[in-house]
């Protein structure tokens, strides 16, 4: 058995789904339930003996101790965080709390359980820590892309977060020798993806005749990764990574903010058109940058490739098909979501 933190999350849920759809090894799946995570994603593995959900938070440490003790998993993969820079800038407490106390709670549970463990055991357990290309920092047009030897500069309560969650991590594989591995990916996009990230939130207020924000003057890049992708990498690295090592999990599809909002506009363009003919790019409209907004963030994703023979199967053009074709076949999931407490953060955060 593996041990799943935020597993109920858009990436979480991805994994988990991922995982059992290539594996018949049984997932112990612990989260919290905030706003992001939502048991919908897993509905599909109701009844399913291999999938175990427990509410609760990593936090919780006697939770923690409890669960390890019961279940004795081989692995603990954690996507368990905070993840929206937004929401970071209006209330970085919640960041602090889970990205960093959270991940220390977690890595002493998994210290105290892992070195009681029997030799055999104990040597092929493993705690992979799902990060972030943001811990870097940003770059200008011309830099080269992020390698796993960049500094560690974030520039968002967000990302400062999780780089205090990386530092930690590392430090317990040197101090105590806990055997971790760290994965930073770049911007996921995909099924289950909460509607206020910027694929999903264009794809969402499209269709509802609804403004489509966007941040300054739109000319931010990012490298854009499909989740199922992302799932593969950490299945492989989990599988074969270097003890201690950090890989970064890249999409090699670098394109600026608003180029992505025109093509998610002349996909649903083609495949479910506006009544009144006219085209969706109609709706863009352009907001107040959000303050320390990073210009840029590229992986160079080489060292997963060259040592674990990894690539990503999609491109980003099959890519972004299959996400918005699934957010047009899936409208009850988006229903079910957009919570009240949803909709009003919307209003209030993109307002002017």
């Amino acid at each position: 058995m593996i041990l799943v933190t935020g597993g109920a999350g858009f990436i979480g849920a991805n994994f988990v789904l991922d995982w059992l759809g290539n594996s018949d090894e049984p997932v112990l799946n612990l989260d919290k339930l905030t706003y992001a995570g939502n048991l919908h994603n897993l509905q599909s593995l109701q009844g399913d003996a291999r999938h175990h959900f427990v509410q609760g938070d990593i936090g919780d440490r006697a939770l923690l101790d409890k669960l390890l003790a019961e279940h004795q998993p081989r692995a603990i993969v954690n996507f368990a965080a905070e993840s929206h820079v937004d929401r970071s800038i209006h209330g970085p407490e919640d960041f602090i709390q889970t990205n960093v106390v959270g991940t220390f709670r977690l890595l002493e549970a998994a210290r105290h359980y892992w070195s009681a463990l029997p030799a055999i055991e104990k040597q092929a357990f493993r705690f992979l820590h799902v990060s972030t290309d943001e811990v870097y920092g940003t770059l200008s047009p011309s830099d080269p892309a992020f390698t796993e030897d960049n500094k560690i500069e974030p520039n968002s309560p967000y990302s400062a977060s999780k780089a205090a969650s990386d530092h930690l991590v590392r430090a317990w594989h040197h101090t105590y020798g806990l055997p971790v591995l760290t994965t930073n990916c770049s911007n996921n996009y995909g099924p289950l993806h909460f509607p206020e990230k910027l694929i999903p939130l264009v794809i969402v207020n499209a269709l509802a005749g609804k403004p489509l924000p966007i941040y300054g003057d739109g000319m931010q890049v990012r490298d854009w990764l499909y989740v199922r992708d992302h799932c593969s990498a950490i299945r492989r690295v989990l599988d074969a990574g270097r003890l201690g090592e950090t890989y970064n999990v890249g999409g090699w599809n670098e394109m600026p903010n608003i180029e992505i909002v025109k093509l998610v506009c002349a996909l649903l363009d083609e495949l479910r058109p506006r009544g009144d003919g006219q085209p969706y790019a109609a709706q863009i409209t352009y907001v107040t940058d959000r303050p320390g907004h990073d210009r840029r963030y590229a992986i160079d994703a080489r060292k997963l490739e060259r040592e674990l023979a990894w690539r990503p199967a999609e491109t980003f053009a099959t890519g972004i098909r299959k996400t918005v074709q699934w957010y047009l076949d899936h409208p009850e999931w988006v229903a079910t979501v957009q919570s009240g407490a949803y909709r009003e953060w919307v209003a209030k955060h993109y307002a002017g």
